[in-house]
């Protein structure tokens, strides 16, 4: 069987990509991660995928702009170097850009998102502190984690998958983010999987309490 061949795109520590790398390794994804993505060059990310023998590229946005060219040319331009691998799924896993059509349309119903949010609930940047302050003020009692397609209205495209995150009344802001991360490392998995097509049940699970 031809393995599922896919982009993953980064920001930041790359955890979901070790995560998503786990899942191969242990034969619960039967994919092959092609090329990872990032728009910083510090994203530890980077370093993790040079280790595990993929090829990475580095697409910052800022030269764009420096040049007078719009995010737009940006997207475009980013499109055109993914379309080279003919991804069949491309993977935004802590990606810190919101993409427009001039991207998206080129991989239609290929893009998906991880956003630490429930849907409808925290859309856009800070989301695992705007929880925590909305539990802190009583207008929440648990929060959680989504996957969906990308849209360009941000957090907003069709569900694939989401996971219940609970939020402890004893909770640091540091305990609910590191239960919220490991239920991210799951739920990505699980989402690539149905995304591909490997899993047809929707995934609306409770992560379990982390003491």
């Amino acid at each position: 069987m031809k393995l599922a061949q896919i982009v993953v795109l980064i920001s930041g520590s790359g955890t979901n990509l070790a995560a998503l790398l786990e899942a191969i390794r242990g034969g619960r994804l039967p994919a092959r991660i092609i090329l990872v993505v990032s728009n910083r060059k510090a994203a530890y990310g980077l370093a993790r995928a040079e280790e595990a023998g993929i090829r990475t590229l580095y697409w910052p946005l800022g030269p764009y702009r420096a040049a007078g060219h719009s995010r737009e040319q940006y997207d475009a331009a980013l499109a055109s170097q993914i379309s080279v691998f003919q991804p069949d799924l491309i993977v935004m896993a802590g990606w810190m850009h919101i993409f427009g059509p001039a991207f998206l349309e080129q991989f239609t119903r290929r893009v998906i998102n991880l956003h630490p949010a429930l849907p409808g609930q925290f859309a856009g940047t800070h989301a695992i502190e705007r929880a925590y302050a909305a539990f802190q003020r009583g207008e929440i009692r648990h929060s959680g984690c989504m996957v969906h397609f990308a849209v360009p209205e941000v957090d907003a495209g069709e569900l694939i998958a989401q996971e219940v995150v609970p939020i402890q009344p004893t909770d640091s802001l540091s305990d609910f983010e590191t239960r919220m991360h490991q239920s991210e490392h799951r739920l990505i998995v699980e989402a690539t999987r149905q995304a591909l097509g490997l899993h047809s049940r929707p995934h609306r699970s409770e992560s379990a309490v982390v003491s």
